[in-house]
């Protein structure tokens, strides 16, 4: 499995894990980010499923670090509770390392910075810390301060499973991690020692602002840059006045996150201009290209110019007479088209006269079945509707392509909402017969119009039988109807 999701910066290398490596002393550090390490085994702990622990071990960078973690995930955050020991102090590592940091990885590469490691005089450490991740790597690195947001490779101790360990284990092969060489710029002596009446903070926090300055967070994230630079300041000050211990810790803490939002805008800030500087030389060349084709091929266009204009114009005139030839054919073919569909329009419409009264529209060839083809004030088909609709359906179905509208109608006798019930009852009727006799569903639709459009008067008897009907509506482009 490998981190997808997290996306380094240009400065941050990749940290294969792999099983076996060379023994070193402490101090035989990777000079890159080369160092290999053991695969770290992901764990997907159960939530609500009581407390389990894992394994820390020491890596080749410290074989005689042991450790464990209790971890429980519960509905809220997962708790995790870690001890070490053997760990040798971090500037053992280099002088530019001043502490260690516990981290949370998830598979997908998301890390979240647990907290630091303060290692007792006997080289014992505890943290306690929640994440909200549920399925993640432990580790442990060494770093330059604990504000840092990604792992260094300087990877000491990760986690694995002990027997009796609950949940999901998942192998992840690569971690995007921090070059050495990136805090190597601090500058530290070869050999430091550390003055037990200065706080680790303190050192860390002068540590943040230099790994800054060395990535020009002076330049690129003055403003922040200037308030890690007041407030190293003002950690001196504190600490040359021997002003309260807590206070002195509270503002070096400050101090590091200033300074790792600098470097980290810093940075961002330098791969944006390199990508923006990139992209303008490649305009600039890409224009300087386009020019220097285009003066030549403008030369060479100045050559051709009189025999291009000759052979334009004879083929502008050739082309004229293959448009008029097909603006000719494709008149006659539409002549020919809308002959055929009036042919077939006539023929369609003395056909459907022979069953049913039929009339030619605008809208298509409108058949009327009369109000008498149904039971009074019912819509069921009459054997007379059942013998002419079954002919009708014969006429359609000799046409392919054709298209039914079927629209219900009722006199102005009764309430609106019973006859358009009944309307559209009658007009599915006719649908359901209609296509029972072979008709595409999907060709035939019904709609029930109640009282609207009345084709006589309401105020007789006779023009209220007229007004009682459906209409099948014929259309389709064969007929010359566009299908609506």
């Amino acid at each position: 499995m490998r981190f997808n999701s997290l996306r380094p910066l240009p400065f941050v290398g990749l940290c294969l894990l792999a099983c076996t490596v060379a023994a070193q002393s402490p101090q035989d550090v990777p000079a890159s980010s080369s160092v290999i390490i053991s695969s770290v085994e992901a764990i997907g702990y159960q939530v609500g499923g009581g407390g389990t622990k894992v394994d820390l071990n020491g890596t080749a960078l410290m074989s005689q670090a042991t450790g464990e973690a209790k971890v429980e995930a519960k509905s809220g955050a997962t708790t995790v509770e870690a001890s070490t020991k053997g760990l040798a102090q971090p500037t053992t590592l280099g002088t530019e390392f001043m502490t260690y940091v516990l981290w949370a990885v998830s598979t997908e590469g998301r890390t979240s910075n647990l907290g630091q490691i303060f290692l007792s005089k006997s080289g014992e450490g505890k943290l306690s810390a929640t994440t909200q991740m549920q399925t993640f790597s432990l580790f442990v690195t060494a770093e330059p301060y604990s504000a840092v947001r990604q792992p260094s490779e300087m990877v000491v101790m990760k986690n694995s499973i002990r027997k009796g360990t609950k949940g999901k284990v998942f192998v992840v092969n690569n971690y995007p991690l921090m070059k050495r060489s990136d805090y190597e710029k601090r500058g530290n002596p070869l050999a430091l020692t550390l003055d037990p009446s200065v706080p680790l903070d303190v050192y860390e926090a002068r540590n943040a602002v230099e790994i800054a300055k060395s990535h020009a967070a002076e330049k690129y994230a003055a403003e922040i840059f200037s308030k890690a630079q007041g407030s190293l300041a003002m950690t001196e000050s504190s600490l040359t006045s021997k002003a309260d211990k807590k206070a002195i810790i509270s503002t070096a803490r400050q101090t590091a996150q200033f300074a790792e939002d600098a470097r980290a805008l810093a940075v961002q800030r330098q791969e944006e201009e390199r990508i923006a500087n990139e992209r303008a030389a490649a305009a600039a060349t890409a224009k300087a290209e386009a020019e220097a084709k285009a003066a030549a091929q403008a030369t060479e266009a100045k050559r051709q110019a009189d025999e291009e204009a000759t052979r334009q114009a004879e083929l502008a005139a050739a082309k004229e007479d293959v448009l008029k030839a097909k603006e000719e054919a494709a008149r006659a073919d539409a002549e020919r088209t809308r002959k055929e569909a009036a042919d077939l329009r006539a023929q369609l419409l003395a056909q459907l006269n022979s069953v049913l009264q039929t009339v030619d529209t605008p809208r298509g060839l409108v058949v009327t079945m009369a109000d008498i083809l149904f039971a009074s004030g019912k819509y069921e088909l009459s054997q007379d509707a059942n013998l002419k609709l079954a002919r009708l359906s014969g006429v359609i179905l000799a046409h392919p392509g054709l298209k039914l509208r079927i629209e219900g109608y009722t006199d102005s006798t009764g309430s609106e909402d019973f006859n358009l019930k009944l309307s559209g009852q009658r007009a599915n009727t006719v649908q359901t017969f209609l296509v029972q006799q072979g008709l595409k569903q999907d060709d035939v639709t019904s709609a029930g119009e109640g009282q609207a459009n009345p084709v006589s008067g309401n105020d007789t008897a006779a023009g209220r039988q007229q007004n009682r009907r459906v209409e099948i509506i014929v259309s389709g482009e064969a007929i010359g109807t566009k299908i609506g």
